[in-house]
Order: C-alpha cells, then structure tokens, then sequence
C-alpha cells in the first residue's frame, strides 16, 4: 500500500505545462518524485518555467509549438533522443477560438482541431516506441489526453470548434486504446470541469458571473490545483494500472449531477 501511488523515477512529459492545467500537473508530478518535461510555444517562457520548476525536482522545459504536425514529430524526436523510456505522455496543450455562432468564422477550425487532436495522434504514434519501452503487462505506459466538459455535455460558451476537437480527443483515446493495449500502453481521457485558468480569466474577473458559475457547480468552487494533479498521479500510478479506454471527470459534479 506504500507505494501503491508511487511516480517516482518515472518519466513524463507534459505538452502545455508551462501554465494552467498543464503547470498544475507538472508540479504535482515533480513533488511526488517523477521526471517531468514540459512544453511552451514560446522559448522565453520554457526557460523561465525550467527555473522555478526545477526548485521542485528533476524537470525539463522545451520550446515546441504544436500548431503542426511537424512540430509535433520533431519534439518526439527531441524526447526520443534523451530518452529510451517515457513512461507517460499527458496531451495537454490546446487551443480554443470564441465567437457568436452567427460571426463564428470558418478559419477557427483547421488550427484548433491540428492542436487538440491531431497534435496528440501524431505524438502518440511518434512516441510509441519509447512509450513501449517502459510498459510492461504488470505496470504498463500511460498516455493521458486532457479532454474537457464542453466535450461531453452542452456548455453554452461559444466555442464551437473547441467544443467538436474535444469531443474527438475523446472518441480517439477509445480507439487508441484498444489500439495500443496488447503493447502494455493505457490510454485514459482526463475531463476537467472549471479550473482558475487563462481560459476562466474573463469569468473570474466578474463577480456576477463568477457567482453564477459556482452556482452551477455541485462542489461550489473552482477545481484546485491538487485535484487534476492528483487524478493523473493516480493514473500513472500503480493504483492506475488496471484502466484503460476510460474518460475519468474532475469537474466538482456538473456532468454527473445533472
């Protein structure tokens, strides 16, 4: 029971973790002893992220846009070069668009549906090999998709496309994992429900609206930093082992309360 949730000395990388859910997971990966890489589109900010994470354990930032799928291929040749092993890869980098259905342009589709679904694909297909390096029948690899709310129930928050790549990152993890079982690999989609991020910034900031959003919330407040970090802990964890093909929510109740 010790180390039934033990990370430690495992490898992951966290694409997007230089801030929000992304930087959430990382730090609680680093504290409870794991190796972590992380990603940011911006040199500048990997950098800086490198240093304070760095106070927490053993981590490495790397600049990467996942815009491409060449960016893709080249950071999973990156990891490839200093790793043979990854135990874990989180998919966590998105990307969103909002605008009225009625002014909704045709040019929000292509780039976030290229960052929120096939920007993972790509990774996980690139990065098997390292990934089926580290699993094994009794303690398999994990890969771990970032999906959202908006993927599985209506929220009304005009992002259309975001929205639709969710729901397709959760679709395809189904299929990926039963893909990728008989190569001792998991594959489980994390839900997150509202979190004190960039992307809940224009809510926060209004009373009004922050107060009618706990209201919708079971729980009654925003998800803490230990929540999504725990979730995916638990995951790549010994306790994780045994599932797979599984869409695990972290979101206080809102989907399955109502």
């Amino acid at each position: 029971m010790q180390t039934l949730f033990d990370i430690k000395g495992k490898t992951v990388l966290i694409t997007g973790g230089v801030h929000g859910l992304g930087r959430m997971i990382a730090e609680g990966m680093l504290r409870a002893g794991a190796k972590v890489y992380v990603t940011s589109r911006k040199a500048d900010a990997a950098q800086a992220a490198e240093q304070e994470l760095r106070s927490l354990g053993d981590c490495v930032a790397l600049a990467a846009d996942l815009a491409t799928p060449a960016a893709a291929v080249a950071l999973a040749s990156e990891i490839k070069q200093r790793e043979p092993r990854l135990h874990a890869l989180i998919n966590n980098a998105g990307k969103t668009w909002g605008a009225p259905l009625d002014q909704f342009p045709d040019k929000a589709w292509d780039p976030v549906f290229s960052v929120n679904v096939q920007g993972p694909f790509t990774l996980v297909r690139e990065l098997l090999p390292a990934l089926q390096a580290a699993g094994s029948q009794e303690e398999p690899a994990r890969i771990i998709n970032i999906g959202s709310l908006a993927g599985s129930v209506v929220e009304r928050i005009g992002a259309f496309s975001y929205s639709a790549s969710k729901a397709a990152i959760h679709h395809l993890s189904r299929v990926l994992a039963a893909e990728v079982a008989e190569r001792h690999i998991t594959v489980n989609v994390v839900v997150p429900g509202y979190f004190p991020t960039q992307m809940t910034a224009h809510i926060r900031k209004d009373d009004a609206e922050a107060n009618k959003l706990i209201a919708r919330i079971p729980l009654a407040r925003l998800g803490h930093e230990d929540d999504i970090a725990g979730l995916c802990i638990f995951l790549c964890s010994r306790a994780g082992r045994y599932l797979t093909g599984t869409e695990l929510y972290v979101d206080g109740g809102m989907s399955g309360c109502r």
